[in-house]
């Protein structure tokens, strides 16, 4: 990049200027991740839109971490973020508006310049593919209080540790600030997602019945489109993408169970992937491509030296046969791929979705070395129950 180019991007990209941050810290935006230096203040040409900015606070040693803390920030041409470290609190904090003011003048008269990393740009298209869809509506409408997304405020979510990297992780939150504060302050710091519930229970119909609505959620999907995002299809999957980017990047638990509420819901659809919102469906595979791609890329290079920080995502266990996501494929794929319907009035998205499930296949089984033709009997086939004894 010649000089020209590179001073144009300066002025044009936005800056996120980060004082005072400790040798040593992790700090990653959208899908970058370093370990920051003594010399360090922020980053510059940063393309103007939603970004994601996380980090994880180190001792003076560098060689353990605490629980990653991120947050949120949409950005315009030429705009400057300025985020100050607190060190009691071992976290970043937003500053008054003159300081904010006086700071981003001197940003723009490049005062700042040589303590600013640049932007790597040939990253950015990754990062869109994981985020197109989330908006400031959507940040607006679920981050948290104060903006910060940590599992150091989810502790109680894991109500009884049962991996190494699990039981590494409570001893960790027993220590940290963010935790301490937690109980003493009592505040409610979680995201403000969407309920999603597990099941649909009816009174008044039958078992059979029951157990029908259970199995294709199209019913449920339709509903919570309808109530919770007014119809808008891509409102939903800007959430989708808000709670993946919090858990795989910003370590959210409280996030990983949204994520894994909407994907449950999403593939145990019948009716609709076909029939009724097969624009969505098409959307939806595109979506979650993207993500596991990324994430069975970021589990490759984990054993980098920015990857010293507790990972609860990255265990071995995810890459099992037995978690939710393979049943849930295993059902899904041949519904779309095999199924003989056509939907006369959404031929091209029809296309698009068998297309793109193909390839979702494809990642899954070059990736995991997941057999999806196995037949051997499904310990997970439904049963039906009678309504007395469901909750």
């Amino acid at each position: 990049m010649d000089q020209e180019t590179a001073l144009d991007l300066v002025k044009k990209g936005s800056t996120v200027l980060l004082l005072d941050v400790p040798q040593f810290t992790l700090l990653g935006i959208d899908t970058q991740m370093f370990s920051v230096g003594p010399m360090f203040k922020g980053i510059k040409m940063i393309p103007p839109g939603i970004h994601f900015i996380y980090y994880s606070s180190s001792n003076k040693e560098g060689n353990e971490f605490s629980p990653m803390v991120g947050f949120f920030i949409s950005t315009r041409s030429a705009e400057v973020v300025v985020r100050k470290w607190n060190p009691s609190e071992e976290r970043l904090v937003q500053i008054s508006e003159e300081e904010e003011g006086r700071y981003s003048e001197g940003v723009r008269c490049l005062e700042f310049d040589s303590h600013l990393g640049p932007y790597v740009l040939n990253q950015y298209g990754e990062w869109k593919q994981l985020s197109n869809y989330i908006t400031e509506s959507t940040i607006e409408k679920i981050e948290p209080i104060g903006g910060d997304i940590t599992i150091a405020y989810e502790s109680g979510l894991i109500e009884v540790p049962k991996t190494a990297m699990e039981k590494q992780l409570i001893e960790q939150l027993k220590s940290n600030t963010f935790s301490k504060l937690e109980r003493e302050e009592h505040y409610k710091h979680g995201c403000y997602y969407t309920p999603i519930p597990n099941s649909v229970n009816h009174k008044g119909i039958s078992a059979e019945e029951l157990t029908a609505i259970n199995l294709d959620k199209t019913k449920l999907l339709e509903k919570i489109l309808i109530k919770d995002y007014g119809g808008e299809e891509d409102s939903l999957l800007g959430e989708l993408q808000f709670s993946f980017v919090a858990f795989m990047m910003g370590q959210s638990l409280e996030a990983f169970k949204q994520w894994k509420s909407f994907v449950i819901l999403l593939f145990s659809c019948i009716e609709a992937p076909l029939k009724t919102r097969t624009r969505l469906f098409s959307k939806f595979i595109k979506v979650i491509f993207h993500q596991l791609n990324h994430g069975f890329q970021r589990n490759k290079n984990h054993s980098n030296n920015t990857g010293k920080e507790i990972s609860l995502f990255l265990d071995e266990a995810w890459f099992s046969k037995e978690i939710f996501l393979f049943r849930l494929c295993k059902d899904f794929f041949p519904l779309v791929l095999d199924s003989s319907v056509v939907d006369g009035d959404l031929p091209y998205w029809v296309r698009t979705l068998s297309s793109r499930t193909r390839k979702l296949k494809v990642l899954l089984e070059t990736a995991l070395g997941w057999d999806f033709a196995d037949d051997e009997d499904d310990e997970f086939s439904p049963v039906i129950v009678p309504c007395d004894e469901v909750n």
